[in-house]
Parts: C-alpha cells; sequence; structure tokens
C-alpha cells in the first residue's frame, strides 16, 4: 500500500474514531455496557474475517506468537474497550475524546519502557504537557469545583492498556501479518468480553431487546467501520510506518469528538476543555517526536544546499 494512501486513510480513521466515542455513548446508553461491548467486537471480527478469507492468511501459530495475541486481546481489546465503554457510561462523550487523544503520549512512554525508545528533553516536555492536558480536562468543571469524575480515571485506563497493546502489535507484526493480528485479537477479547459480562451484567442479554433502531444502526457502524477496519487498517500503519508515525495522527480525533459532542449531544464546550486540546496535541508533537523529526529534515535540507552551494561558487 502506498505511503500517500495510507496517510489519506489514516486521516478518515481519525473521523471515524473521533465520532465513535459518540456512537458508543449512544449504545452504552441503551444496552449493558459490556454485553454490548462484546457483541459489537465480535461484529468487527465478523466484517473483517472474509477479507482474511479472502487473503488466505490463516495459519496455525506458534506457541510464543499466539501468546502475544492473547496478551493484545487482554490489553486492546478486553481492557481497553471495558475500560472505554463502563466510563463514557459517567462521563461526557467530550471529556472522553479528549482523553483519548493521549494515546499517542501513552504510545511514546510505552515505547520508551518497552522497546527502548531514547526520551529527549523536548519528548519529556511534550509528556508533561499532555498530563497537563488531561488533568485540566479531569478535574475541571463547569461548576468550577475540581472533581474527579468516575468515568474519566476509567477513560484514562482506557488509553494505558490502548497503548500497551500498541507495543504488542509493533513487536509481533513483525512475523505475523497485522490483519491476522486484528482478528484474532477482536475474536479473543470478544470472547473474553463476554465472559465477564456474564458475571458482570446477568441482565446483559435481556437488555438487548430495549434498543432503537437508531441505537442498532449506530451499534452495526460502530462495530464494521470503526471497530472492524478501523483496527485494520490502523494496526496495518503501524506495521508499515511505525507505531509512533501512525500515533501523530490520532491528533485529530478529540477534535471530532469534541464537534460530535456538541451536535449529537449538546454538550457546552468548556474553556478547561479547549486548553486542554491545546495542551495534549502539544503534547503529542513533542512527546512523538514529530517536533524533532521537522527539524532534523530542515537541517538536512539547509545542509545539502549549503553544500551544494559551496562547490558552486
Amino acid at each position: 500500500m502506498r505511503a500517500s494512501f495510507l496517510y489519506v486513510l489514516l486521516v478518515l480513521l481519525t473521523v471515524s474514531w473521533g465520532l465513535n466515542v459518540i456512537a458508543i455513548k449512544i449504545v452504552v446508553s441503551q444496552f449493558s455496557a459490556v454485553t454490548i461491548t462484546a457483541l459489537r467486537i465480535m461484529t468487527a471480527f465478523l466484517a473483517i474475517a472474509p477479507f482474511l478469507y479472502y487473503r488466505k492468511i490463516f495459519r496455525t501459530l506458534p506457541k510464543s506468537e499466539m501468546l502475544s495475541i492473547v496478551a493484545i486481546a487482554v490489553f486492546g481489546v478486553l481492557g481497553h474497550q471495558y475500560f472505554l465503554s463502563v466510563g463514557l457510561e459517567h462521563t461526557t462523550a467530550a471529556n472522553g475524546g479528549l482523553i483519548l487523544g493521549t494515546v499517542p503520549i501513552a504510545t511514546s512512554i510505552a515505547a520508551a519502557i518497552f522497546l527502548g525508545d531514547r526520551l529527549t528533553s523536548s519528548r519529556i516536555i511534550g509528556l508533561l504537557l499532555g498530563f497537563f492536558g488531561v488533568a485540566m480536562i479531569v478535574l475541571a468543571k463547569s461548576s468550577g469545583v475540581l472533581t474527579v469524575s468516575f468515568g474519566d480515571l476509567y477513560v484514562c485506563l482506557a488509553v494505558v492498556t490502548q497503548a500497551i497493546s500498541f507495543i504488542l502489535i509493533k513487536r509481533l507484526s513483525e512475523n505475523v501479518d497485522s490483519a491476522y493480528i486484528t482478528s484474532l485479537s477482536q475474536l479473543f477479547g470478544a470472547l473474553m468480553l463476554f465472559t465477564l459480562s456474564l458475571g458482570l451484567e446477568p441482565e446483559g442479554l435481556q437488555s438487548l431487546s430495549n434498543g432503537t433502531t437508531t441505537a442498532w444502526l449506530v451499534f452495526l457502524a460502530s462495530g464494521i467501520i470503526s471497530t472492524g477496519l478501523g483496527h485494520l487498517v490502523y494496526n496495518h500503519a503501524i506495521q508499515e510506518i511505525g507505531a509512533g508515525k501512525s500515533a501523530l495522527f490520532l491528533n485529530l480525533t478529540p477534535f471530532f469528538s469534541l464537534v460530535g459532542a456538541y451536535f449529537f449531544f449538546g454538550e457546552k464546550i468548556l474553556i478547561s476543555q479547549a486548553l486542554g486540546f491545546i495542551l495534549i496535541v502539544s503534547g503529542v508533537l513533542l512527546g512523538t517526536g514529530a517536533i524533532e523529526q521537522v527539524w532534523s529534515k530542515r537541517k538536512k535540507v539547509k545542509g545539502k544546499a549549503g553544500h551544494f552551494t559551496s562547490h558552486t561558487n
């Protein structure tokens, strides 16, 4: 896949994932959160299964690689989707989307811990900016009282678990097709979530009869487009251009979450949320090393230009 086309897909993905926060908020408001999340992930798996069958990439994996996929399912599906769905029951869609915007920062920290990536002074400053941005969103409310929302904390945990899964995917994708990783982790994760739902939500399956037609359409769109095809594209991008560069595109996700929360739920955009968004985006650009990469390329271009000029004089 050409890099330019992959970049376009990643931009479209940010729109989908930003609005997916709105979709999940709608779905968990009408159904039992963990039960409907398990079904949404299974829908995602069923949506991409024909694609995998067509490409004939199903194969038997050695024990070590299978254990890695199970770990990705635990962190990237069971952990991330559980904390996200339950968290969005107890916080606003705007807050949820903004906090999810720190995934690139969390991924950079995870890469430094697990992959040995070097954290320069500018990247550390970026991480701190992102942290303060999240703190501003989580603590500041429209009432002016500093409080910590249970839902916000759960969304923060969703960020951590997803970042860990991205690092595991990067490692495993060196030997296993990213599409295969996506499908198996979604299958295993959906089964884990459904098992968990049987204990946490005994009436979960009965709640499915309460949903409106709109809720079911949103459910299908979320499962097929955002969760199924979306993760297929993103995990492929991790394999092709790396976890760091792929994470940069997620900068736009909080913006679309904010816009969606305003238009679909009438949520007011607070000054603290706007400032938090600015801090998070600034933190991501610094914390992921994007600014350093730009400056490094400019220096190389200037250096080549200077070298060419000196030889032509």
